[in-house]
């Protein structure tokens, strides 16, 4: 059977043939759904545009599935991020609060008045690691957008613009959001409400400062495979979108059956509002059971934190014990996925069999493993990678009797028991009633009413908005031709390496003109010269390549715009080696300040960072440009290490265009380094770097002479005047340093 992979799904044409739908196959519970048009165009905006996508849909229409499709097929460097422990686990990504290192409790608005005791609690230092893994980011997932508030997506803007470029939202990299409004709302308490409105519509993710700054697309998915009945996906969509009328009510309340006791047999699971309604009956359950009770005790290896437990991490069970699958199985058989639904038929302290309603066999089951994952720099590869930090090792079951709503998320059931009488908040209802397959598989515990249908307006106001602003297909061509645009002008604007060039040349003339009076002539000419030669014809050449590609009927192909690119890739390249490489490249200094030290030592490695940045996306565009390539560039050279470093008084310096005689120089060096370690005190403490240089260009015949050089003070003179003069005089008759 032909397989031809091409995203979003997998097209099985020689067994449908050749006119048949393209299909979409989950490997994780292994169902297949057809491919629409949302899909595509939702991984087509990703692929080719630079803009940000909200992904939304109801109940059952494949989002967690593109997720994990998309980790897999995508180009862009991306990491995944969840509100929660277990939503994270499920969706292969970390917390939003782990990543970040954000603490729990609101954040102050961005532009606004910053919350009480707000910008101490986030200024966590980062790990190198961890900053170049947000500065070479493409790609930011956010999965149960629904659940993040507004405040939230404030403080990861933040903190991308802290270490990307501040001019922009979310620092430029672009966003992923996936999730239903109409689902699970964000948690805000009222003390947390009371500071966070004034700067707030809503708590909602959409509310949020940053996100109203930059544009998005929001995709919505229709087609549900969850539920096959018309009727009742039909009922579903009037409670999702609180437009249930009273025939809405009466189809769902013909499910009410007042005192319904199911047989041990057909395996309901009862869904409740609270977690202490589910514990209450798990509890009670299990105790009914004339039977011995078995403990498992999980295996926690390093790393992983107990919030994100997908099971008891101690797990008591009995055979007749009504048990829910709480992980899809990773073994070839796929006899089981999340929330499936059986019975132990027999248990023992080594092993445990399920057996489910609707399967001819028993199934054996095993311990299954959940990783809790970190993001990381491969060093070989340079790619972003995930590397475990801890296992939590444990029979992939949980008794099953009831669930909450909350915990429901995601999951689906054949068959339930629905006490959402006491739903207390918005989309409660809807999450209970969508996890069921078919209606006939559901069970009120109470009729529905109107009161316990809780929408917030301002939800679904945007919802309508998403509803009526559906991107098309031009949409998505003028966003990847936008796309192209922007990354083939970034290529040759060279405003950032200026500015950086401005920097350097500022940090010599304010504290190392004296110094080195050479070096500090050389920058400020290469900052004008870069401005001149480089900067200025790189806008021009901006202009022409805009309206070429404006014209162009395609763009990435046209010879004449691959041209141009190619003989702007020459003339570039030739300037910033002669102007900018070929100095940094040749820069020997030695500074003892150490904060002049850090000051030089920053300037310039984000000089060489710029700089590197340039020749790689430059080099990668020798043959014609391609978006892929300049990714691929662009984030290789953020990774490479500065080699900018200021000399330390301990290492070998070669010749510098400040200093007369290097030879001089180096031996002066090596006496004041003898005498430090001699003493037991720094190096500049016996005598200013100034002063070895001004010894080492003027050599002094007289201690009047050393006195008029900066740095040597009646002081330095009675201590080491005879001895410098006795080197110096030993290097005017070519006597050799001693070794």
């Amino acid at each position: 059977m032909e397989v031809r992979e091409n995203f979003p799904g997998i097209f099985i044409s020689s067994f449908f043939g050749k006119n048949a739908v393209p299909l979409l196959y989950d490997n994780r519970c292994g169902f297949i759904m057809e491919t629409n048009v949302q899909l595509e165009l939702a991984y087509n905006f990703l692929q080719y545009t630079g803009v940000n996508v909200f992904l939304t849909g109801k109940a059952g229409t494949g989002k967690t599935t593109f997720l994990h499709r998309l980790k897999r097929l995508s180009p862009k460097r991306m990491i995944v991020l969840a509100p929660t422990g277990v939503a994270a686990i499920n969706a292969g990504g970390v917390t939003i609060h782990s990543f970040f290192q954000l603490p729990f409790g609101p954040y102050r608005a961005p532009l606004t008045n910053e919350l009480p005791e707000t910008k101490e609690r986030f200024t966590n230092k980062f790990s190198k690691e961890k900053i170049d893994i947000i500065r070479s980011l493409d790609l930011l997932v956010i999965d149960e957008i629904s659940m993040v508030r507004a405040d939230l997506l404030d403080a990861v803007h933040d903190v991308l613009c802290r270490y990307r470029d501040k001019t922009r939202p979310f620092g430029g990299v672009q966003l992923l959001m996936i999730g239903d409004l109409q689902q699970l709302a964000p948690i805000v308490k009222e003390e947390e409400w009371s500071l966070l409105r004034t700067y707030y519509k809503s708590p909602f993710f959409f509310n949020s400062l940053a996100l109203q700054q930059t544009s998005y697309v929001s995709i919505e998915l229709t087609q549900v495979y969850r539920q096959c009945d018309g009727e009742f996906i039909r009922l579903l969509n009037a409670i999702r979108g609180n437009c249930a009328d009273q025939t809405v009510f009466d189809l769902l309340n013909r499910r009410y059956i007042p005192g319904f006791k199911p047989g041990k047999e057909e395996g309901y699971i009862t869904l409740t509002t609270h977690n202490a309604q589910a514990q209450l009956i798990n509890s009670r359950e299990l105790e009914e059971i004339p039977a011995s009770a078995y403990s498992f005790l999980a295996e926690v290896k390093d790393n992983f934190p107990a919030y994100a437990f997908p099971t008891e991490e101690r797990l008591v069970l009995k055979k007749g014990a009504q048990v829910m699958f709480v992980k899809n199985d990773s073994s070839q058989e796929k006899r089981y996925y999340n929330g499936k639904i059986g019975k132990i038929t027999a248990i023992g302290a080594e092993r445990i069999r399920v057996k489910c309603a609707d399967d001819r066999e028993e199934i054996e089951v095993g311990k299954e493993e959940w990783t809790n994952t970190k993001y990381t720099i491969d060093p070989e590869t340079k790619e972003i990678t995930e590397t475990i930090e801890g296992v939590f090792r444990q029979y992939p079951l949980k008794t099953a009797w009831a669930i909450t709503i909350h915990k429901s998320q995601g999951l689906t059931f054949e068959r339930a028991i629905i006490d959402a009488g006491a739903a207390f908040t918005h989309g409660q209802v809807y999450v209970a009633l969508s996890r069921c397959k078919t209606l006939e598989g559901l069970v009120l515990s109470s009729p529905l009413k109107n009161n316990v249908l809780i929408s917030d307006r301002t939800v679904e106001s945007f919802t309508e908005r998403v509803g009526k602003s559906q991107p098309d297909a031009i949409d998505l061509e003028k966003a990847r031709l936008q796309y192209y645009t922007e990354l083939v002008t970034d290529l040759f604007d060279f405003t950032l390496l200026w500015k950086r060039l401005q920097r350097v040349a500022w940090v010599f003339g304010e504290h190392l003109g004296k110094l080195y009076p050479e070096w500090t002539a050389r920058y400020r000419q290469a900052r004008e010269n870069c401005f001149s030669e480089i900067v200025s014809v790189g806008e021009k050449f901006k202009i022409q390549l805009t309206r070429l590609i404006a014209a162009s009927e395609n763009a990435e192909q046209d010879k004449r715009i691959r041209e141009r690119i190619s003989k702007g890739v020459i003339y570039f390249s030739e300037k910033l080696q002669t102007i900018v490489l070929d100095l940094l490249e040749n820069s020997v200094l030695e500074i003892d300040n150490k904060e002049v030290r850090k000051i030089a030592e920053e300037a310039l490695g984000r000089l060489q960072r710029e700089a590197a940045v340039k020749q790689e996306t430059l080099t990668a565009a020798e043959n014609g440009f391609s978006v892929k390539s300049y990714l691929a560039a662009r984030s290789r050279a953020m990774l490479e290490k500065p080699r900018i470093k200021m000399r330390k008084s301990t290492d070998k310096i070669d010749i510098s265009a400040d200093i007369g005689h290097p030879e001089l120089y180096n031996r002066l060096r090596h006496w004041r380094k003898e005498e430090a370690d001699r003493l037991k005190l720094p190096v500049y403490t016996i005598m200013q770097q100034k002063a070895l240089l001004g010894v080492a260009n003027t050599l002094p015949t007289s201690g009047k002479e050393l006195l008029k050089i900066p740095g040597i003070g009646k002081k330095v003179m009675e201590k080491y005047g005879k001895k410098l003069l006795e080197i110096v005089d030993e290097f005017r008759l070519g006597i050799n340093e001693p070794e």
